[in-house]
């Protein structure tokens, strides 16, 4: 009989934001001549796109494509423009519908180290893109309760090896199995962050009100 007490029993199985043709159109134009050297790859971007899927507030497509792709790509056609431009909102759309149903978003790449630091694998390079996605709209971010954002980005700034020279954070950041610990929550990290910034905190229910007294009575 199966032990649904098990702490893992209800863990939705993560849901994959495009399907393997799309990352595979989108890795190739990123991967391309046709986008900046200094654009974000697909693990990159992906990361990016996720962040933008949790943010506190929405950022313009216009200011968030700039950013990832470091310019304008050089598109071969209004076709290509328009195929690319959809696959990136639809993985951040498809993010936020599954983060909405409470879901878990699929990682495009092994949640473990194998012993390997962060930023010399996949998983340093998405967290370092998510990390993009939070530079862009810093104060959106901080601005509610610092101390709170803070904690929740610790796994994502310590995995992406931006902030490997401040001394705090270096220190942390060799702790390797406290780093393959973080790596494995990434999915729930993310499902964190969203219920903090989207999902309103539930209102107290209202007291219920005192019947007054009838005229020419005293309590």
């Amino acid at each position: 009989m199966a032990d649904h007490s098990s702490p893992h029993a209800e863990t939705p199985s993560p849901q994959p934001l495009l399907d393997d043709e799309q990352l595979e159109r989108l890795d190739e134009f990123l991967d391309s001549e046709h986008v900046d050297p200094d654009a974000l790859d697909l693990i990159s971007a992906h990361g990016f796109l996720v962040a933008l899927a949790v943010a506190p507030r929405e950022t313009p497509s216009t200011e968030w494509m700039a950013e990832l792709f470091q310019g304008e790509p050089t598109f071969t056609s209004d076709a290509q423009r328009q195929d690319i431009f959809a696959l990136l909102t639809l993985l951040r759309d498809n993010a936020v519908d599954v983060l909405e149903q409470g879901g878990l978003p699929e990682l495009p790449f092994d949640l473990t180290l194998k012993g390997a630091t962060p930023e010399d694998t996949p998983i340093g390079d998405w967290c370092a893109g998510f990390m993009e996605g939070v530079f862009l709209d810093e104060t959106a971010w901080f601005d509610d309760n610092e101390e709170a954002t803070a904690t929740l980005l610790l796994p994502f700034m310590l995995l992406s090896g931006l902030f490997n020279d401040e001394p705090d954070m270096a220190e942390l950041s060799a702790d390797t199995q406290r780093l393959e610990a973080l790596v494995v929550q990434l999915p729930e990290l993310v499902l964190d962050i969203y219920l903090h910034y989207r999902v309103p905190p539930e209102t107290a229910k209202p007291k219920p009100r005192k019947k007054a007294p009838a005229p020419g009575k005293r309590r």
